[in-house]
């Protein structure tokens, strides 16, 4: 579940991350939150029914973004996602910015500069230090084919682990 821009939330936010409208950074942060909530209770129904449930970025992408922005402090920002499916575990893929700026379509959307991808790699860095999430980190400058190896190995093991476990809920 990347955000989702077939809600009407999702259409803002597509509209304001391709520069066609303009939000306030408060409004921005809560629209992709509440873009997040709005697919929690299908999350967790597929989860009731077993089924495995990746996320493309989550809260913690959200987060960071907007921590970066210099005005805003990282407990602020991760109030509106208090109490969202707590995820098993948080792969970060690590790429420098000079090599995300090198692939393809870098710098289309808002936020996609070099010196404002450091600033949000430093919050992901503060994130990293709740030791309450496992984080694991991923060198993404491999191979696509060694990246999903790696990835898969990680995933598989981390659903052993977890099978029985309870939902939980992130920073409660």
């Amino acid at each position: 579940f990347p955000t989702d821009r077939t809600t009407e939330i999702g259409q803002l936010i597509s509209s304001y991350l391709v520069r066609e409208k303009n939000l306030e950074d408060h409004t921005i942060h809560l629209l992709f939150s509440a873009n997040r909530w709005e697919h929690v209770p299908m999350m967790k129904e597929k989860l009731r029914q077993g089924i495995t449930v990746v996320v493309d970025r989550y809260a913690f992408s959200g987060v960071a973004f907007t921590s970066a922005k210099g005005n805003f402090c990282l407990d602020w920002c991760k109030q509106p996602d208090v109490g969202l499916p707590k995820p098993d575990l948080i792969l970060f893929l690590q790429l420098s910015p000079e090599e995300a700026a090198e692939r393809g379509n870098f710098g289309l959307e808002r936020y996609e500069t070099s010196s404002f991808q450091e600033k949000v790699l430093q919050s992901f860095y503060c994130l990293m230090e709740d030791k309450t999430l496992n984080w694991k980190t991923v060198d993404a400058s491999k191979s696509i084919e060694d990246l999903h190896r790696e990835i898969k190995s990680i995933a598989e093991k981390t659903m052993q682990e977890v099978q029985n476990k309870p939902l939980g809920e992130l920073w409660k």
